[in-house]
């Protein structure tokens, strides 16, 4: 049976959402920032109208402004983004069992077989229509038999259209994209891929996919099969959630980290933080990365380690992160971010390879005082206790030392 998959997105989401209780702003440049007293202070979403005047997601607040000095911005109110967000997958229920959310704002609808709906075309004019009329809101839709081009569909554009990739027109239209335009084409495969001469998705596809497994290994075969059209990947259930493949959390503090006493209070909370999110998983990282963002050129560099045996025990991803951090020895004096991610998960409670090295009864000690912390905050949420000598980034003390200072 041919598959008929659409792709859903919802247009600027965020301001969109704020413009709902903001109607006066409509028609004028308005993004949604971050605190720039806590130094969050990026675009998370923009306007069509701040668009046009330059105005990028990610782009710091101030650099925004000199683009457009008359840009408003608003505050982040996440907790009306995940409102709307079900009510939006209330109404894509009416059309199908079978939506995956990517985002709050954006889901793949799978409407093969659905009798009401033979014509994907149709389904999504009708889902704009709903979108407008029940939430205010407007969508961009993308219609294809695979998932990868009903996401390019959504993207192609913008905002409130409907476009349609078939068999028998994708290369006319999908082929001239630039490769960066495909789903999971991020900046380093781009460069990769433009190193060897390739820069729209037509290139991609007749390149030889042999070359590309050598280049980019299995990434750049899955980018070989997304040019041709052969993504075959399902879309689940809502109601079935995606596996787990890493937990990680990065934060950018108050001020600028300068010495190892800094590093090691922020990243015992991230340990704190991704060990906690790990145990409720019910997972085991067999590897971490630590990465870092210096305050000069704002580049994050990562570092990562396969470790002896998997963990989810805070004291242990705290250690083995900053062993990972002191070998990032070049480095410069200040650093603007820091991050930890853990990654080969697997499943806890299995089986486990002995050894006569490890002290065994120190680690199930640790496992305990882990879960006795976990409780806590179950019961009386995620301030009440705490490692001694973790800060959460905006109570990082104020003093500055140097790295030079061990």
């Amino acid at each position: 049976m041919k598959r008929v998959i659409l792709h859903s997105d919802i247009n600027s989401f965020y301001v969109s959402v704020e413009l709902l209780e903001r109607p006066e702003l409509r028609g004028r440049p308005v993004a949604v920032g971050g605190d720039v007293e806590a130094r969050h202070g990026i675009i998370l979403a923009k306007s069509e109208e701040a668009k046009r005047c330059g105005v990028k997601t990610g782009m710091v607040l101030w650099q925004a402004r000199q683009l457009c000095p008359e840009l408003t911005v608003l505050r982040p109110h996440y907790e009306k983004y995940e409102a709307v967000s079900r009510a939006a997958r209330a109404i894509y229920a009416d059309f199908t069992d079978r939506q995956e959310p990517f985002g709050l704002d954006e889901s793949w609808l799978d409407i093969t077989g659905c009798h009401a709906w033979k014509d994907g075309y149709l389904a999504a004019q009708e889902v704009r229509r709903r979108m407008r009329r029940e939430l205010g809101l407007t969508v961009s839709v993308g219609v294809s038999w695979n998932k990868a081009f009903a996401k390019l569909g959504s993207d192609y554009k913008k905002p409130d259209a409907v476009t349609e990739f078939r068999r028998d027109n994708f290369k006319e239209l999908v082929w001239p994209l630039p490769v960066g335009a495909l789903l999971f084409a991020g900046p380093a495969s781009c460069r990769a891929l433009g190193a060897m001469g390739i820069r729209t998705v037509g290139q991609l596809a007749l390149a030889d996919p042999e070359t590309l497994r050598l280049r980019l290994g299995k990434g750049g075969l899955t980018l070989y099969r997304y040019a041709n059209g052969w993504d075959e990947s399902p879309v689940r259930r809502f109601d079935c959630p995606p596996e787990v493949k890493s937990i990680g959390n990065s934060t950018t503090p108050p001020r600028d980290l300068h010495c190892e006493a800094d590093v090691r209070r922020v990243m015992l909370a991230l340990a704190e933080e991704v060990a906690g999110r790990l145990r409720a998983e019910r997972m085991l990282a067999g590897q971490v990365e630590v990465a870092v963002r210096d305050a000069v050129s704002l580049r994050w560099t990562g570092h990562q380690a396969v470790l002896d045996r998997p963990t989810d025990i805070t004291r242990e991803l705290f250690q083995r992160a900053m062993a990972l951090f002191d070998q990032l020895h070049t480095w410069p004096a200040a650093l603007r971010g820091l991050g930890l991610r853990t990654a080969a998960l697997r499943p806890s409670g299995g089986p486990e390879q002995m050894d006569l090295f490890t002290d065994y009864a120190a680690r199930d000690g640790q496992r305990r005082i882990d879960a006795a912390v976990d409780a806590i905050r179950a019961k009386y949420g995620k301030k009440a206790i705490r490692y001694l000598g973790a800060a959460k980034s905006e109570e990082l003390p104020h003093e500055k030392c140097s790295f030079a200072e061990r």
